[in-house]
């Protein structure tokens, strides 16, 4: 069982690092395809290992002396805290009022919603005006609004991360996915620690925990370097593969909870 929690952060993070995914939009409905946790866990256990994930690939594009826009990005970070405090908010609350199987089904329809709508993007960017949005504020509210879907859905954030992204700020691929991956980073840590001043994380059962956070501490590494290996072609055709995969599982995911 380790094992297979070890491989399916490693394979996640790798493809979330390298592509701006994150990882959690691929642990997420995977951990539910597999039924073993209960919906708070999953989420948590996908949060965490994402956490260490963008961590670890965050440092290894320092190291590589990626050029990011500093200010640009810190305003979209800070907006994605205050976007998973309020995600996080949310979730508690409507898991107190409905059933944890129909916010499951919720989750998975508005996952695989945004996923159908952000592969139709990004195959076809050329259809559609971008923009170079320079606004302080207006910076902040789009990664509010990045961290409270991201919270909420336990994904992260990942391919709406990078769509959004290149959306507003017409950034190339390889660019959006280094920004996806500091949002994801700001959004899961105001999460992370609202749960651990909350609950000290003794309501979860973490015991797969260990075994996830050293996949996506790899898989982080592994995944930055591959991001700075392939071209913006390679990297938007890897995020089309996965993207796609990701929406049959979550239909997949839909159907069987009804049954």
């Amino acid at each position: 069982m380790s094992i297979l929690y070890f491989l399916i952060a490693l394979g996640a993070t790798i493809l979330g690092s390298m592509a701006g995914l994150g990882g959690g939009v691929i642990i997420k409905p995977v951990l539910d395809f597999l039924g073993n946790y209960d919906l708070s866990t999953i989420g948590m256990l996908s949060s965490v290992t994402v956490f260490s994930m963008a961590i670890v690939s965050i440092i290894k594009q320092i190291r590589y002396k990626f050029e990011l826009e500093i200010k640009k990005t810190s305003l979209i970070g800070i907006g994605s805290i205050f976007g998973g405090l309020l995600g996080e908010k949310l979730l508690k609350l409507i898991l107190k009022i409905f059933d944890a199987n129909l916010i499951t089904i919720t989750q998975n329809t508005i996952l695989a919603i945004h996923l159908i709508l952000v592969f139709i993007y990004m195959n076809n960017k050329n259809k559609f005006k971008s923009y170079k949005v320079e606004n302080s504020f207006a910076c902040i509210i789009i990664g509010l609004f990045l961290g409270l879907i991201a919270s909420f859905l336990s994904i992260g954030g990942g391919p709406l991360n990078v769509c959004v992204l290149t959306i507003f700020f017409s950034m190339a691929p390889k660019e959006a996915a280094v920004n996806s991956i500091i949002t994801i980073l700001f959004s899961q840590a105001s999460k992370l620690v609202t749960v651990g001043l909350s609950t000290d994380f003794l309501c979860f059962d973490l015991s797969m925990l260990p075994f996830m956070v050293c996949g996506g501490i790899l898989g982080g590494i592994i995944g930055s370097k591959f991001n700075k290996l392939f071209s913006n072609s390679t990297i938007l055709k890897v995020f089309n593969i996965v993207v796609f995969a990701l929406i049959l599982l979550n239909i997949y995911n839909i159907v069987s909870a009804f049954v």
